[in-house]
């Protein structure tokens, strides 16, 4: 039986060490430096034969750099004649370009899913894909996991009034999503339907549900400029919320986001440790973070 190595990108060292203390393990030693034409080398200082490798790189910081570093360190392993390869991805780089939705549009996340298979990656395990059909995307097993079993303890823990709440999708997308955890709470659910001028802009907002005197829980899967869930947020309050909350799984926070935030209506901005936060919390008393180790994730399978 081939020993387990968990070896960690850079994109997000603390999410990998609590990965291997939950394990009983030692994070891998590995190099990673760049050249200075930027070029990234990437060195695994100890032997990975026969070895069931897991390499931990989430799709943050800087995006392009961080999947470069994890193509390369797949194949580093793989041509090291590792027995196994599984890349864990906590947040898919470029999930959102998962169709062709106009003319001479990539698919990039088809892309990105062809590179790691070729790369060498035998297993890919990421969680809350912004669109389900990325895991047909590969030929290689993917497990998909779900933060809902974290968000149900949260909000339960946390949100004293959570037996008079409404979970609201802040897009028609996310409606299986709200449903499911509705459904577990035994509340209602409302969706907000969004037209968009262009990326990162919606032009106008129809609320579809009650909220009225009842605490409303925005749930996404992600949450990028924050400008979808602030003008969600000021729609609820005008439709008669007593508070809004905000849960996201993975917290970008890009560009204005943090000051959004902070102007915004939220009680609180929750996400999961998919992306790191620190210097974002720092800047935004509003953001709060849960530890998606603490409760085992369901898989795609176990949902199903």
């Amino acid at each position: 039986m081939p020993n387990i190595k968990i070896f960690s990108g850079s994109s997000h060292q603390d999410l990998s060490q609590k990965i291997a203390d939950r394990l009983g393990l030692e994070l891998g030693k590995v190099v990673t430096k760049k050249f200075s034409n930027q070029e990234t080398c990437v060195e695994i200082d100890e032997s990975v034969r026969g070895e069931d490798v897991y390499i931990v790189q989430s799709g943050c910081g800087e995006i392009n750099d961080s999947l470069m570093e994890l193509l390369i360190m797949i194949n580093a392993c793989k041509i090291a004649s590792a027995s196994r390869v599984t890349a864990v991805i906590p947040c898919f780089p470029y999930a959102r370009q998962d169709k062709k939705d106009k003319s001479r549009a990539p698919i990039s996340a088809k892309l990105v899913a062809n590179m790691l298979s070729i790369a060498g990656a035998d297993h890919i395990i990421t969680m809350d894909l912004h669109a389900s059909q990325i895991q047909g995307f590969f030929d290689i097993p993917v497990d998909n996991l779900y933060a809902e079993p974290t968000v149900l303890k949260w909000i339960r823990e946390n949100i004293s009034e959570w037996k008079n709440c409404t979970i609201v999708s802040p897009d028609a997308g996310g409606a299986k999503r709200v449903t499911s955890i509705a459904d577990q709470l035994n509340v209602d659910f409302a969706l907000i339907h969004k037209e968009r001028k262009k990326a990162n802009e919606v032009d106008c907002m129809v609320l579809v549900g009650d909220v009225n005197d009842r605490v409303a829980i925005l749930v996404d899967d992600m949450a990028d400029t924050c400008g979808t869930i602030c003008l969600a947020a000021d729609k609820l309050l005008s439709a008669g919320a007593t508070r809004v909350y905000a849960i996201l799984t993975h917290g970008i926070f890009s560009g204005p986001a943090i000051s959004r935030i902070n102007t915004a209506c939220f009680e609180a901005v929750v996400v999961t440790n998919t992306i790191p936060q620190e210097d974002k919390m720092k800047h935004c008393s509003k953001i709060r973070v849960i530890d998606s180790l603490h409760d085992p994730c369901r898989s795609h399978k176990e949902n199903s």
